[in-house]
């Protein structure tokens, strides 16, 4: 089989199953199993372990497995991380409040404190610890599964951060009184309404990672008000959000006293990120 074949057989085995870009995904699958691109170098040929594992692959992403789980890593800012089945996808979405933790970290004076709660993949703690060298970036996460792709994460593209096990819903106590000055989060945010119409490749995601009760708001009012003691005055929260949750939230942030709230948008315009300033 030419790489130019099995780019066509797996671009129509994947529509056939319903996978929406399936141009793309098969795209990346070949580069997967040869290290190179199908379009490049059609005429390539498969050896015959590459044609069983790359038929494997297909047949794993026509049952609508999430690509980034079959290859084992995904892109996310300037850099790679490893993902796979007990932390949740990195995607683009993320990268506003990635970059908006980042910005307010790097003006913050001296070595700023960052908290990264819900941290799942590190991608956020992984973008500001880059960005912001002298910041001391904590991130904290729940579940054993996630916490063995953060600390893989960390260690490879951010060792000078540090991942703690810990519940979100009582870290809070073993911080000291204006000790912050960026906590930036994404936490579960999709309701269980939500939940159900959800695409098939989330039923492979950590539901912990996804589904929040109070109508996809609980962590946003739990941390909103338990850590604001935990920030500096002048300190900053920052959370990412569902695209129809930016007033809710922004309301949770003004009934706890924060101040200079803005929700900012995604790539594709949609409400993303609010961010809140501690009295």
């Amino acid at each position: 089989m030419t790489l130019g074949d099995a780019y066509r057989a797996a671009r129509a085995q994947l529509r056939e199953a319903g996978v929406e870009d399936a141009a793309f995904d098969a795209q990346c699958l070949c580069r997967a199993v040869s290290g190179r691109d199908p379009r490049a170098l059609p005429d390539y040929e498969l050896t015959q372990a590459q044609e069983e594992t790359f038929r494997a692959m297909c047949a794993d992403r026509a049952r609508r497995r999430p690509l980034q789980y079959i290859l084992g890593e995904w892109d996310f800012l300037d850099f790679t991380l490893r993902v796979g089945e007990g932390v949740l996808i990195p995607r683009s979405d993320t990268e506003v409040t990635a970059l908006e933790a980042a910005r307010l970290a790097g003006a913050a004076p001296g070595e700023p404190v960052v908290l990264d709660l819900c941290a799942g993949s590190g991608a956020i703690a992984a973008a500001v610890a880059r960005r912001v060298p002298r910041a001391h970036v904590t991130a904290v996460e729940k579940y054993d599964d996630a916490m063995r792709w953060l600390c893989e994460n960390l260690a490879a593209l951010a060792p000078h951060a540090c991942a703690v096990q810990a519940d979100v819903f009582g870290f809070e106590h073993t911080l000291a009184p204006a000790s912050a000055d960026v906590i930036v989060s994404n936490p579960p945010y999709v309701t269980e309404e939500e939940m159900r119409t959800l695409e098939p490749e989330l039923v492979f995601e950590p539901r912990t990672a996804l589904e929040a009760p109070d109508e996809g708001l609980r962590f946003y009012r739990h941390i909103a008000r338990a850590y604001r003691a935990a920030l500096k005055p002048g300190g900053a929260l920052v959370f990412e959000v569902g695209d129809t949750q930016g007033q809710a939230v922004r309301a949770i942030l003004t009934e706890n006293g924060f101040s200079d709230i803005c929700v900012l948008p995604d790539a594709e315009g949609r409400d993303r990120c609010v961010r809140g300033i501690a009295p």
